[in-house]
């Protein structure tokens, strides 16, 4: 019964999928995340909304999830 059924560690570990794919969730979900906190900001007054901030924003995001998940 232990033969058959693997953890989800095992099951990561033999995963031989396409990186890209993860750079793209990571780069949409970046963005989705930022374009969130940046409206939130403009509407507490705290930020404008912006394409430039919207941007800078995913791209620090996007950098920092890929740093960590690197390490």
């Amino acid at each position: 019964m232990s033969e058959g059924r693997k953890g989800v560690r095992a099951g990561v570990e033999e995963s031989k999928g396409d990186p890209r794919l993860v750079l793209l969730l990571n780069a949409v979900l970046s963005t989705w995340f930022a374009w969130t906190v940046v409206w939130g900001a403009d509407l507490l007054g705290l930020l404008e909304y912006t394409l430039t901030n919207v941007a800078t924003l995913a791209l620090l995001v996007f950098a920092l999830t890929y740093v960590v998940v690197l390490r």
